[in-house]
Formats: C-alpha cells, sequence, structure tokens
C-alpha cells in the first residue's frame, strides 16, 4: 500500500509538471501571436476547479493524465481539446471527431488560431516539445551546477568484479578483473552506458573489447532476452560490475539469521568471501545464489585484525539466499560543477537520451526490439515512487530530465493529434500553397484517434501485466 501511494503521489506530481511545461510553451507563444486561448487545462475530463483571468479559463479536471491548451478556432474541432497539446501518456479524446460537424471560424478574427499564418502556427506547435527539452537542460544544469553527488571513493573503470557461473558473460569469455573499453559501439563505456546498450540489444550478439592485465581480447556477448524487461540489470548477464574500492561494511547484523550465527558484528568490514574479493553486497548475494546455499567462509576486518567466519545462507524471503545483515551505504558527498562544466554535461546528458530516444523508435518500427519494452503510465508511476525513495537527487533529477525529454520528442512524432503531426500538414498545405479540405483531416483524425487509443491501451495492459502480482505467478 505504501509502495501504491508513494508511486500514485510521485506520478501525479512529476506527470503535472511535465504537462504544464509543455502545455505552458504552447500558452506562451500563442499569446505572443495574439492568439485566443480560451482553456489552459491540467487534466481531461470535468472541471474539478479553477478560475478564469481574462480570456483563459484555468482548470485542474479529473483525469491527471495530461492535459491541453484550447485555442479559438482550430480544425479538426476539438480534438482532446486541443491540437496542440499532448500528454505524457497518450491522448485523450474528450469528443470523438465527426460526433458534431465541423465549422470554420469566421473569417476576421484575429484571435483564431487558423486565421493566424502557417509560420506563427508551426512554431506554437514546436513551442510545448521545445518548454520539455528546455525544461530537462535546466534541471540537469541545476543538477549538476549545484548538486552533482558523487561517490566518496570510486574505481574509475569498468572493472568486471566477478562472473556468475553458466551466465551469458560466462559463455563469452568474460574473467573477474576484466576491464571493459567498448561494448558494441560505445567506447569507453561506463556501466550506465552498457546498461543502456544492452537493453538496446535484448537477445542478441554484440561485440565486447575488454583489457585482461595488459592484454586486448575481443569477445561476443550473447544478451539475454530479459534484458527487455524494467526490472534488467547487466547482472542479469552474469556481469558483476566492481562500483567501489575496498571492502563490504556491516551496518547491522539482524537477530536470528546466519550472519549473528557465523559471528558477524556491526563494524566488520568484509574482505574476501572463499578468497574471492567482493566489494559490493550485490556481487555477494550472487555469488550466494549460485552457490545454492552452500557454506561460504568469510575474510573479515574485525579491530585491525583478519577473522575467519564460516556463514549458511538461508532463504529468508522469496527473493533468494541471504546472511541477514545491513551492509553499509557507500559514501557520498556534493561535487557541484563550474557553469560551463555544468552547461556541457546537460548538454551530454539531453544528447545522449535525446539519441537513445530516437534510436529505441528506430529499432521498433525495424522490429529489433518489441512495442512491449515501452512504458506507459503504470510503468512511468513504478518509477516515479522508485525514484522517489532512492537516496540521493540523481534519480529524482534524471528521471524527470528523461521523462521531459523523451516527451518532447514522441509529440514531434509526424503523427495526427501529436504536435509533430500538425506540423506535418501545416507543411504540406504550405507547399501545397492551400489548405487541406477540412474532410479529409477530419478522417485523418478519426484514424489517428482509433489507432492512438488502441496503442494507449496496448501500453497499459502490458504495464499491468509488468507488476510484481503477475510476475511473481510466473514458473
Amino acid at each position: 500500500m505504501h509502495e501504491f501511494l508513494v508511486s500514485t503521489a510521485a506520478f501525479v506530481v512529476l506527470v503535472g509538471v511535465m504537462v504544464i511545461v509543455h502545455e505552458f510553451g504552447h500558452f506562451a507563444l500563442a499569446k505572443l501571436f495574439r492568439v485566443r486561448v480560451e482553456a489552459f487545462s491540467f487534466g481531461f475530463g470535468p472541471r474539478l476547479f479553477g478560475f478564469k483571468y481574462g480570456e483563459t479559463d484555468y482548470k485542474v479536471c479529473l483525469l491527471p493524465l495530461g492535459g491541453y491548451v484550447k485555442m479559438t478556432g482550430e480544425t479538426p474541432d476539438q480534438v482532446s481539446g486541443s491540437t496542440p497539446g499532448t500528454p505524457v501518456v497518450g491522448q485523450i479524446v474528450e469528443r470523438i471527431p465527426g460526433q458534431e460537424a465541423l465549422s470554420e471560424t469566421p473569417d476576421g478574427d484575429p484571435g483564431s488560431f487558423t486565421t493566424h499564418p502557417r509560420w506563427q502556427r508551426i512554431l506554437i506547435g514546436l513551442a510545448g516539445p521545445g518548454a520539455n527539452f528546455m525544461l530537462a537542460f535546466v534541471l540537469m544544469i541545476f543538477y549538476y551546477g549545484w548538486i552533482n553527488e558523487v561517490p566518496a571513493v570510486q574505481v574509475p573503470s569498468t572493472t568486471v568484479e566477478w562472473i556468475t557461473p553458466g551466465s551469458a558473460a560466462a559463455a563469452a569469455g568474460f574473467q573477474p578483473g576484466d576491464v571493459i573499453t567498448r561494448f558494441e559501439n560505445a567506447g569507453n563505456p561506463d556501466w550506465e552506458k552498457i546498461y543502456e546498450r544492452s537493453k538496446l540489444n535484448a537477445n542478441q550478439t554484440v561485440p565486447v573489447t575488454v583489457d585482461r592485465a595488459g592484454a586486448t581480447l575481443n569477445l561476443n556477448l550473447t544478451v539475454p532476452a530479459s534484458a527487455k524487461n524494467d526490472d534488467f540489470d547487466v547482472s542479469n548477464a552474469g556481469l558483476q560490475p566492481q562500483y567501489m574500492p575496498g571492502p563490504i561494511g556491516v551496518q547491522e547484523v539482524a537477530s536470528g539469521t546466519p550472519a549473528e550465527q557465523a559471528g558477524l558484528r556491526a563494524g566488520d568490514a568484509i574482505e574476501a568471501v572463499d578468497g574471492n574479493q567482493f566489494h559490493s553486497v550485490g556481487t555477494l548475494l550472487a555469488y550466494m545464489q549460485a552457490g545454492q546455499g552452500k557454506p561460504i567462509t568469510l575474510t573479515v576486518l574485525r579491530n585491525g585484525a583478519d577473522v575467519q567466519v564460516v556463514a549458511h545462507p538461508a532463504k529468508l524471503d522469496a527473493t533468494g539466499w541471504k546472511l541477514g545483515f545491513v551492509a553499509v551505504m557507500p559514501p557520498f558527498r556534493q561535487n557541484p560543477l563550474p557553469l560551463a562544466e555544468a552547461f556541457n554535461k546537460a548538454t551530454d546528458f539531453c544528447a545522449d537520451n535525446s539519441f537513445l530516444i530516437v534510436e529505441v523508435l528506430q529499432r521498433i518500427f525495424t522490429h529489433k526490439i518489441a512495442v512491449s519494452q515501452l512504458a506507459g503510465p503504470v510503468g512511468i508511476a513504478r518509477m516515479a515512487g522508485d525514484a522517489a525513495e532512492m537516496k540521493g537527487w540523481l534519480p529524482k533529477f534524471g528521471l524527470a530530465g528523461e521523462i521531459s525529454l523523451n516527451l518532447g520528442i514522441l509529440n514531434l512524432m509526424p503523427f495526427p493529434i501529436l504536435d509533430g503531426g500538425l506540423i506535418l500538414l501545416l507543411l504540406i498545405e504550405s507547399v501545397l500553397r492551400r489548405d487541406i479540405s477540412i474532410n479529409v483531416k477530419e478522417r485523418i483524425y478519426q484514424a489517428a484517434f482509433v489507432v492512438l487509443v488502441a496503442f494507449f491501451a496496448f501500453i497499459i495492459f502490458n504495464d499491468v501485466t509488468k507488476l510484481p502480482i503477475f510476475t511473481h505467478l510466473k514458473p
């Protein structure tokens, strides 16, 4: 219940900010060009509350799944209450095109959207996505320039700490201590980049270059099909990353657990496990799962001296074999960057994520990855809830920036109802030097409406099937 409430609250806040910024872009440029804005709405459906200032009704509606700006004289009439203006998770249509006759705005109305030059209407359409790009950029400049959390101590290279026996990485020939210098087409990648490239290559073989004790080796890794799932991690391919140097610190030992029975104490530092130098709990957990509960010998630093203890992992919960202690969280520090460097980092963040979104769309259209990998409102809510509960600011700023970029790019797709569809029609009209027939536009928007609603329903269904209540039922 707690997770549901956190996810719901985080989703509403996140979507609310994205929608308000997106629609404000349309609103601001419409006002600049003296287009009459009849409504600025957060949400769809029945009006809950709001106020009217001048000619515009500023309101909050029942369904918080997007928003819209309604301008006088839009055609086709009242698609989603607005064109342009698209919510984060898909269009909701208040009135289906064709339910009532379309009518053009009387000539001579200076406040009508359709009486303004096409170049102005195109700029109004671009303003929403542009506002989202600007929001992502500003968020990341603020993060890098005023926060920028970094590990107090970290491993500078992409070093493999351990390889899970029988995994894809083991089959590819990886060994502990390998340093990954190229993964698919990414040179000198960090672990985040390896994760991204893995997600794009589920069930495919990718070339990987590693440095092994000074020698360069070329390996071929078959990325597991599970890379298409939301909960995928590079460890699922058998690669256990080394993020931090030093031993695993023990903060607390739970009563009655294998850790307590083995004599582990708070303040201990686990230097080795069966002779393997592990630096993170993730690697230790993977090692215990591979051992299926076999006893393990821990080399523990206690009061300046090494102590050997033997522990017997147990299935303390449904997630697998554990010892039952709480590890010391790695220390982080804030390292704000100079403005010029923060500007460059924010630019790189926006560029990398934008190219990634475009590549995902390209691979969907070429059937290299499945549409089911896309996240809808439920998936976004889960990610927002997870980010809200994570320590530190990077998960929060990073997710907000990524979703804002997603919203901007998806809205630019040349699909009717989206901003890109409006812009495409206006460009076609500019080439033809005449307006497209209202009847033709009506048919285009009707077809687009059906396709978009079907797609939206599929994404929601796919989101729901990924919930833990369903995934735990799988064998």
